[in-house]
C-alpha cells in the first residue's frame, strides 16, 4: 500500500513556521539596523523567542504525527487502486466467511455474463467480490482487471469509467460524454475483447449508468460488479443480496484481526459475540477494532463494558478508553457516505426506543422527507406498522455510539424534549387508536428508561421531566378508561422510582392515589387505603381533594362510612370552584356514602348534582355512574317513577359507552330495587340480574359478584323458586367468602338459615 501524504493542515502549520521565522528575522535585522547597535540583546531575544516558537509548534506536529500513526487504520480488505492505472486483480485482506456468497458468485460467472453482489455500504460487497474473482482466476488467462469506480472518493462518471477501462484494454476513451460517443466506445470496447477471457472486476458501483455502456460484454469476458442496490434493477444481470455477516463470521473476523495484530483470542469468547453485535456487524469497523484489541492489548469484556458505558454514561463523566468511541464511530463507513441531514436523523432516531411516525420524526428534525428516504435506501431503518420507521435492531446500538460521538449533549436534550412534548399532546388527546398503535413506545418511555435516554445526561432539564410527567399522567387514563391494572401499576411504580418521583412529592403523591385506584378496583380497600393515606400526606392543598375522595371510596368499601363522609367534605373545600369534573366526583362519592348510611334523602340530593355536573361537563362515564346510584336512593324514597327513568337512562348511557362493568353495576342496582319492593317484582328483577350475571362472570371474582348472586337468589325466591334461590344464596356465599365481603357473606349465611 502506498504511503499517504500528510494531511493538509500538517503542510500548511510547517510553511507558516518557515515563513514566520524568515519574517521575524528579517524584521529583527532591519530594526537592529535603524536604531543602531544598542539593541543587540533585543535582537537575539527576539530570535530566541521566534527560535522557541518554531521548536514547540515542531515538537507538536511530530507528536500529532506520531498519534496518528499509532491510530492508523488497517490496510484495507480491497488494496485501493488508482483508476488509470492497468492493474492486476489485487489480494484480499482479512478475509473471513461469505462461504455461501463467495460460491454463489462462483457458479454464476460459470455461466452468467454479468453478476453483481449488492447491499447497503460498508457490508464487505467489495471484498467478497473481489475473494470470488481470486478463487476463478485460473478460468480467465486472458486477463483479470479491477477498477474501484470511487477511487477518487466519488462517485466516476459513465465517461470517466469507459475511459478507464478503455485504457487497460489500449482501446480509445470517448470522445464526449454524449451517449452516442458512449455507445461507440462500448461496442469498440467488445470488439476488442473478441474471444478473450477476460474478467473486469468493478467495485463500488453507485448508478446502474455508469455500467450501462459495458453491458452486455463480450461472449467469452465476465463482468462481476459490486455496489448499491439499484443494480437489482438491470437487465441481464444475476444479482445477489448481501447483508451484514452472520455473527460467526464477525466473530471470525474480530478474532483474525487481533490476531494479524499479535493477540490470539477464542473466538466462542462470549463478550466477542456481544462485541460484533454492538458494532452492527460491520467488517471495516470489526477490523479496525481487532486490530487496536491486539495492538493494545486490551481485554474484549472490558472494552464491551467500556463500549455500552460509553453509551450510557452522562455527557459530562469521563470515561475510561473512551479512545474505543471515535474509533468506532469514525469507521463507520456507510454512515460517513450519508448527507448531514441524514445522519444527525439517524442519530436521534436512536433516542426513540421504538418506531416513530413522520409526526413524530419532524418533532425530532423539521422536514425529514429527503432524509428518511435516503436512510431507507441505504438500509438504515426500517418500516412498521402504520407508516412509521425505527433504526433497524442490528444497527440500534451503532446509532447510539454515533449520538454519543457526533451529538452534543444539549442538542440531544432538545431533540428529546421537542420529542417527548409531541408525544405527550398527542397522548392527552386520548385518541384510541393512536394509543394502540403507539402503546409499546410510550410505554418504554415511561417505564423502561423513566429519567430519559442513556445518552442524555442525569438529571434530566426541567422541560424534559414535565414533559415525561404529563405523558405518564395520559398513558394512566388511557390504562385507566381501559381497566388495564397492570400497564397502569408499571407505570406508576416507574414514576416512584424516578429522581422527579424521589425530589417532588406531587408526583410521588400522584403516583400513591393512581396505586390506591389500582388497588381499590382489584378488590383490595384496606391496601388501598394504605397507599391512598400517602398520597393524603404528600400532595398539596388542591391535589388532597381527589387523593381524599378515593381514600373515602376506600374506607366506604370497608364500612367506615361516618370518616368516609368527613373525608369527602374536606375534599369538597379544598376543590377549587373551578373544577367541576372534580366537584361532580365529589358529590358521587357523598351520594354513596349516604346511601351506605341509611340517608337516602340526602344521597338523592348529591347525586342528583353529580349527574348535573357530569352531563354538562360531557362526561358519559360519570354521568352513567350518578344515575346508576341515584336509583337506589329514589326507589327507597319511593319514587319507583323516576327510579325507573333513571336506570333506563343509565342502561342507555352503558351500551353507547360500551362499559360492561358500569352496565353491570346499573342493571344490579335497578334488580336490587325491585327485588326489595313491597311486593317484590321478581320477573323484571331477575332478567335484569341474570344479564348483570352474565356480565360479572366475564371479569374476576368481586364482592359485587356476590351482590349480585344474593339478590338473584331473591327473586328467584318472590317467583317461587325456592330450590333456585337457594342455589344461588349458595354461589353468592362462596363467591363473598372468596372475596372477603364479610357482610355480603353473612347476608347469604342467614338466608340460607331461614
Amino acid at each position: 500500500m502506498t504511503r499517504e501524504p500528510a494531511p493538509r493542515w500538517q503542510r500548511v502549520s510547517a510553511a507558516a513556521v518557515v515563513i514566520g521565522s524568515l519574517s521575524g528575522g528579517i524584521a529583527t535585522d532591519l530594526i537592529a539596523d535603524a536604531v543602531g547597535s544598542n539593541l543587540g540583546p533585543v535582537t537575539w531575544l527576539v530570535a530566541g523567542g521566534l527560535a522557541a516558537v518554531a521548536a514547540i509548534v515542531l515538537l507538536a506536529l511530530e507528536f500529532r504525527k506520531r498519534r496518528a500513526a499509532e491510530w492508523e487504520d488497517p490496510p484495507p480488505p480491497v488494496p485501493r487502486q488508482r483508476a488509470g492505472v492497468p492493474t492486476d486483480l489485487p489480494y484480499t485482506y482479512g478475509f473471513a466467511g461469505r462461504d455461501a456468497d463467495v460460491e454463489w458468485a462462483r457458479e454464476a460467472l460459470e455461466s452468467e455474463h454479468a453478476v453483481a453482489l449488492v447491499g447497503r455500504r460498508g457490508v464487505g460487497t467489495s471484498a467478497c467480490a473481489v475473494q470470488a474473482a481470486n478463487t476463478v482466476r485460473d478460468r480467465f488467462p486472458d486477463g483479470q482487471m479491477y477498477l474501484d469506480l470511487r477511487a477518487y472518493g466519488r462517485p466516476m462518471r459513465p465517461r470517466q469509467v469507459l475511459a478507464a477501462v478503455a485504457r487497460k484494454l489500449g482501446a480509445r476513451p470517448p470522445r464526449s460524454p454524449r451517449a452516442a460517443d458512449l455507445a461507440a466506445t462500448g461496442a469498440e470496447l467488445r470488439a476488442r475483447l473478441g474471444e478473450r477471457k477476460v474478467l473486469l472486476v468493478l467495485d463500488n458501483v453507485a448508478d446502474p449508468l455508469q455500467v450501462r455502456h459495458l453491458l452486455p460484454p463480450a461472449p467469452q469476458a465476465r463482468l462481476l460488479m459490486a455496489g448499491a442496490p439499484s443494480l437489482s434493477t438491470v437487465d441481464g444481470v444475476a444479482v445477489r443480496w448481501l447483508g451484514e455477516p452472520d455473527r460467526t463470521d464477525a466473530v471470525r473476523l474480530l478474532a483474525d484481526a487481533r490476531a494479524a495484530a499479535g493477540r490470539r483470542t477464542a473466538p466462542s469468547e462470549p463478550s466477542t459475540k456481544d462485541l460484533v453485535e454492538l458494532c452492527g456487524r460491520q467488517p471495516h469497523a470489526i477490523r479496525a477494532l481487532g486490530q487496536q484489541i491486539g495492538h493494545r492489548g486490551w481485554r474484549a469484556e472490558e472494552v464491551l463494558a467500556t463500549l455500552r458505558h460509553v453509551v450510557t454514561a452522562p455527557a459530562h463523566q469521563k470515561v475510561p478508553h473512551a479512545e474505543a468511541l471515535p474509533l468506532l464511530a469514525e469507521r463507520d463507513i456507510a454512515y460517513r457516505a450519508l448527507s448531514g441531514p441524514a445522519r444527525r436523523l439517524f442519530r436521534l432516531l436512536s433516542l426513540a426506543p421504538g418506531p416513530l411516525d413522520r409526526p413524530a420524526i419532524a418533532a425530532l428534525r423539521r422536514n425529514p422527507d429527503q432524509a428518511l428516504e435516503e436512510l431507507a435506501n441505504g438500509g438504515f431503518v426500517s418500516a412498521a406498522e402504520g407508516g412509521r420507521y425505527e433504526v433497524r435492531p442490528l444497527l440500534s446500538g451503532y446509532a447510539r455510539l454515533h449520538l454519543r460521538h457526533d451529538e452534543p449533549a444539549r442538542r440531544r436534550i432538545w431533540a428529546y424534549a421537542r420529542l417527548m412534548r409531541h408525544l405527550a399532546r398527542q397522548a392527552e388527546r386520548q385518541d384510541a387508536e393512536w394509543l394502540v398503535l403507539h402503546h409499546d413506545l410510550l410505554r418504554a418511555l415511561v417505564t423502561a428508561s423513566p429519567d430519559g435516554p442513556a445518552t442524555i445526561v442525569d438529571p434530566l432539564p426541567r422541560r424534559v421531566r414535565r414533559w415525561w410527567f404529563r405523558l405518564a399522567v395520559a398513558l394512566c387514563a388511557w390504562y385507566a378508561a381501559e381497566n388495564r391494572t397492570d400497564e397502569w401499576e408499571q407505570v406508576c411504580q416507574a414514576a416512584l422510582g424516578t429522581r422527579l418521583g424521589g425530589d417532588r412529592s406531587a408526583v410521588a403523591g400522584w403516583a400513591h392515589n393512581e396505586l390506591g385506584v389500582i388497588r381499590r378496583r382489584r378488590g383490595d380497600p384496606h391496601g388501598a387505603a394504605a397507599v391512598l393515606t400517602l398520597a393524603v400526606t404528600e400532595r398539596g392543598r388542591r391535589g388532597q381533594a381527589q387523593a381524599r375522595t378515593n381514600l373515602a371510596l376506600a374506607l366506604l368499601d370497608q364500612g367506615e362510612v361516618d370518616t368516609a363522609i368527613e373525608h369527602l367534605h374536606r375534599a369538597r373545600e379544598h376543590r377549587s370552584p373551578g373544577d367541576r369534573a372534580g366537584q361532580a366526583l365529589t358529590h358521587l362519592g357523598l351520594g354513596a356514602a349516604y346511601l351506605a348510611r341509611g340517608e337516602p334523602s340526602k344521597a338523592r340530593h348529591h347525586l342528583v348534582q353529580a349527574a348535573n355536573a357530569f352531563e354538562a361537563a360531557g362526561d358519559r362515564r360519570g354521568y352513567a355512574a350518578a344515575l346508576t346510584n341515584l336509583v337506589l336512593a329514589q326507589w327507597r324514597l319511593g319514587e319507583h317513577l323516576d327510579a325507573a327513568h333513571a336506570w333506563a337512562a343509565a342502561l342507555e348511557v352503558y351500551e353507547v359507552i360500551d362499559d360492561p362493568a358500569g352496565r353491570a353495576a346499573a342493571l344490579l342496582n335497578a334488580g336490587a330495587a325491585m327485588v326489595n319492593t313491597d311486593p317484590p317484582r321478581g320477573e323484571p328483577a331477575r332478567e335484569l340480574l341474570t344479564e348483570a350475571l352474565r356480565l360479572r362472570t366475564q371479569r374476576r371474582p368481586d364482592a359485587a359478584l356476590g351482590r349480585t348472586l344474593l339478590h338473584l337468589g331473591d327473586a328467584e325466591l318472590a317467583m317461587d323458586h325456592p330450590t333456585r334461590a337457594r342455589e344461588r344464596w349458595q354461589d353468592a356465599a362462596g363467591v363473598c367468602e372468596e372475596v372477603g365481603d364479610a357482610e355480603g357473606a353473612a347476608e347469604a349465611n342467614h338466608r340460607l338459615a331461614d
